[in-house]
């Protein structure tokens, strides 16, 4: 039976998928495009558009400080698990070459 952070992590990993799946639904505002309203010299489709974009922003702000993690197990046991072996203490990151400096 899976723990109670296993499910909640589930019910998190869902609640992301309908995040993200009601940006895409929504960001082009096929119910407006009929609609001749102007507003400050705009179409409203358009002022809809750039305040969507606005919130996408700030959804996948939020999802990459909280969840960015999802589904590759980072910072998690079931990284180890999955490749049989656990990071030796002082081992360098994948970007660790892109960081040396070299004086040649």
């Amino acid at each position: 039976m899976a723990s109670s952070t296993e499910m909640a992590r589930t019910v998190r990993d869902y609640l992301w998928i309908l995040a993200f799946a009601v940006l895409i639904a929504f960001a082009v505002p096929w119910f407006l495009w009929r609609d001749a309203t102007v507003v400050a010299g705009l179409p409203v489709w358009l002022w809809w558009h750039v305040g969507w974009m606005a919130l996408a922003a700030l959804v996948f702000h939020a999802f990459t400080r909280s969840a960015w993690d999802r589904g590759m197990a980072i910072g998690t046991d079931r990284a180890a698990e999955s490749t049989g072996s656990t990071p030796a203490e002082g081992t360098p990151g994948p970007n660790a070459a892109d960081a040396e400096v070299h004086d040649d």
